[in-house]
């Protein structure tokens, strides 16, 4: 597997899951107009490429749903379900930990099977 292996993984990826995100979040979190998804999605695209310009990692992900929510807020802040926000920023922050976790699992049980 070459480095030409990466781009098509990630754009197999958002190709097939991603647009069921970017959908979930703008059904469930608020409901935009098209001119607010047009926004939402501009913004979170100019975000994206200026901060891979400057170098640093960022979620496309967490980039566009945090744009939908401030899109969805711009029209009142009682048009965000802030529950439905909450449960994602949680979701979020218990990412990284629990596959540590796991990761850290499977090494310690799949390390006796592993050539020396």
């Amino acid at each position: 597997m070459g480095d030409s292996f990466v781009p098509c993984a990630i754009a197999m990826g958002t190709y097939f899951g991603g647009w069921r995100i970017v959908k979930l979040s703008e059904m469930r979190l608020t409901k935009l107009h098209p001119v607010g998804g047009f926004c939402a999605e501009t913004g979170g695209g100019v975000t994206i490429v200026f901060l891979s310009l400057l170098g640093i990692p960022l979620s496309t992900t967490h980039t566009i749903t945090g744009a939908i929510v401030g899109a969805g807020s711009i029209q009142r802040m009682s048009a965000v379900r802030w529950g439905i926000a909450r449960s994602i920023v949680w979701a979020w922050l218990l990412t990284i930990p629990c596959s540590a976790f796991f990761g850290a699992l499977l090494e310690y049980i799949g390390r006796p099977f592993l050539p020396k």
